[in-house]
């Protein structure tokens, strides 16, 4: 930290309130996205961002987050503690200001700090407003103080509960369930990844997570604790774990360029998809934006120079194309700008152009000194392109085909896909259905008018372990490019998805209730993680849930979708009723699927939702590569969890 810094003192003028927050019960959506599941996580990432901002000034090196036992959560801190002497333009403490003002915090003041994750302006104010209770204490200055609050508003004015060596943050808050209807329960995995994923982009941080809903056999506690001394060297090599690589090392750099800190990790290994992650400020841009342009810039030159020097590319009857020299590439773009431009209330994509020729400049000299002191690596690389060019021209070859079937009139459609009558996209649903016995049933249950069925033979092709041209010339892969109207590759981009013309916004994949089912509903959505994301992230894909058990007791017949249901209703009808385990689609009748898993009025659809790429990323490549150790820990470790029919 510099001296001129050091002279700012860190007080309640440093804490400038920038607007009222009435309406952020009435609007929850609008400040944190949604109030499902992924709103409710959103509230602990806005009180952990705060230490890490405070981390990133170089005040804070400790952060401990626990879920209490009545699922409510703690985060402390060891930074500054929040500012509590007066503050002068509203009149009370600077802490009552940053708990209860929307847009309150030093991290409008650029003396305060200097980059930061949270410039929306929501915050801990927002946590507030749609917490049924909290409480904040701050040690600092000596003493602890403290101030409780419910659905955001001050219970007293902040007093001074004690006295203390300590300095830091601590913050307590409980959801408000009338907010967050559908769930007030934190899962514990959700924020082990998001911890991780902080402890990697900041590296010499500690962050702790303790969970008091449960104990294991010797009664304690589940905690971990996340830190890293190499930050995106060892992110690299953890999302890579079930990947082979093919280079000997982690290709890294952390400098400033342009006054941007810039920090990247690469390696390449022996997959056919591309994995690059971008992060400004901590925050994750699934969208990329000017530092992933920039990344892309910095690699393709350097290796394009490296190549064409080498003499290897001499015997190419064609060009290498940008696509070329990801393939394989795993990578982490992290920069921190001091005013980042987000496209969007998400933080999905930065729009910073000065950030492009930093990242740039930073990832070529890296790579130019690596290429140079690395030799054998650099070989293999260039090879790895060389083969990745083939493969693509084939690739486009075969997708050609497929988009010729895909443009074509009703006639160039999939024999099996039996389509609906409705024409406007955003009416129609798909179901793609788990063999032809069950698609015939599906056919024969569903309703016409809105309501298309695709069967598919057997299991689909497993994309993770295949090349791209396989995967356009697997014919059921084929047929659901065909069936759904979409197109993919363009001259700039051979993984772009044209969505325009989309026929179904609902693609519901209906598989049967079993291990051969849940392996098939894996590939398909293996499939749409690595070829069709876009339709993910829109929101497009679900997936359909059979019963798994139909009690019946003479005329009284209830539908079980759980043991517990399934016991409960043979209780209710006397414990005698006779029980029915649905292990496939085809066990039910027409009107039964109907009834039970397509009938808009009483089916359960779950939406697929990608809540962190990065995670989504590993363990797809877990599950369906070729690396067994990594996936028989996951399966022991979850197998708990797990219903499995013998």
């Amino acid at each position: 930290m510099s001296e001129e810094a050091n002279k700012k003192q860190y007080s309640a003028d440093s804490i400038q309130a920038l607007e009222g927050m009435e309406h952020v019960r009435m609007r929850p959506s609008m400040y944190i996205g949604d109030v499902g599941v992924r709103g409710l996580h959103h509230l602990v990432y806005e009180v952990v961002d705060n230490s890490i901002d405070e981390a990133m000034a170089g005040h804070c090196d400790a952060i401990d987050v626990v879920i209490n036992e009545n699922n409510s959560i703690s985060v402390k801190d060891n930074g500054r503690g929040i500012p509590v002497d007066l503050h002068k333009k509203e009149g009370v403490s600077a802490l009552q200001v940053v708990m209860t003002k929307i847009g309150a915090g030093g991290k409008f003041d650029k003396d305060s700090y200097k980059v930061s994750g949270g410039l929306h302006g929501v915050g801990v104010s927002c946590v507030n407003a749609l917490s049924d209770h909290l409480r904040a204490t701050v040690y600092r200055d000596g003493k602890i103080w403290e101030q409780e609050y419910e659905k955001g508003k001050a219970m007293y004015p902040v007093k001074a509960i004690g006295d203390t060596t300590d300095r830091g943050t601590a913050v307590t808050f409980l959801p408000d369930p009338t907010i967050f209807q559908q769930t007030i329960e934190f899962n514990y995995d959700t924020l082990a990844s998001r911890m991780r994923e902080l402890s990697y982009l900041n590296k010499g941080i500690t962050i702790t997570l303790i969970d008091k809903r449960r104990k294991n056999d010797k009664g304690e506690y589940d905690v971990e604790t996340f830190h890293s001394e190499e930050g995106l060297k060892e992110f690299v090599r953890f999302m890579d774990g079930n990947r082979q690589p093919i280079i000997g090392h982690v290709i890294s750099m952390e400098g400033e360029k342009n006054d941007i800190p810039v920090e990247v990790a690469m390696i390449y290994n022996d997959s056919y998809a591309e994995n690059l992650h971008s992060y400004v400020n901590n925050i994750n841009t699934h969208e990329g934006g000017t530092h992933l342009a920039g990344f892309r810039r910095g690699l393709t030159t350097s290796l394009k120079k490296y190549a064409d020097a080498s003499g290897l590319l001499d015997k190419l009857k064609f060009d290498i194309a940008g696509d070329d020299f990801r393939e394989g590439l795993t990578a982490i773009i992290s920069v921190k700008v001091a005013e980042p431009q987000f496209e969007g209330q998400t933080k999905t994509k930065l729009g910073n152009r000065e950030v492009t020729s930093a990242v740039s400049q930073a990832v070529s000299e890296m790579l130019e000194i690596y290429l140079e002191e690395h030799p054998d690596d650099a070989k293999t690389i260039v090879q790895k392109v060389i083969l990745a060019a083939q493969a693509r021209h084939a690739a486009k070859k075969a997708r050609e085909m497929v988009q010729r079937k895909t443009v074509m009139s009703i006639g160039g459609l999939p024999g099996k896909l039996a389509d609906c009558s409705e024409t406007d996209p955003a009416a129609c649903e798909v179901f793609l259905v788990e063999g032809d016995s069950a698609g015939g049933t599906a056919k024969m249950g569903r309703d016409r008018n809105f309501q298309a069925i695709l069967p598919l033979r057997g299991k689909i092709l497993n994309v993770e372990k295949a090349m791209q041209h396989k995967v356009f010339e697997n014919e059921e892969i084929k047929n659901i490019f065909t069936a759904l109207g979409v197109t993919i590759g363009t001259e700039e981009d051979s993984k772009a998805l044209n969505l325009s013309k989309l026929r179904y916004h609902k693609i519901v994949i209906m598989c049967d209730a079993d291990v051969d089912g849940s392996h098939i509903a894996t590939l398909i959505l293996t499939f749409f993680f690595r070829y069709m994301r876009e339709l993910v992230e829109g929101g497009h894909v679900y997936i359909a849930t059979p019963p798994l058990y139909l009690v019946k007791k003479g005329k009284k017949m209830r539908y079980a979708w759980s043991e517990k249901e399934r016991d409960e209703y043979n209780d209710a009808m006397g414990g005698s009723a006779g029980i029915q385990r649905y292990k496939g689609l085809g066990e039910m009748n027409a009107e039964q699927l109907w009834d039970t898993t397509m009938n808009p009025e009483f089916r359960t659809l779950r939406q697929v939702t990608i809540d962190n790429g990065t995670e989504a990323d590993r363990i797809f490549s877990m599950l369906m590569g070729d690396e067994v150790p990594p996936r028989r820990e996951f399966i022991e470790k979850n197998a708990i969890y797990a219903n499995i029919d013998v």
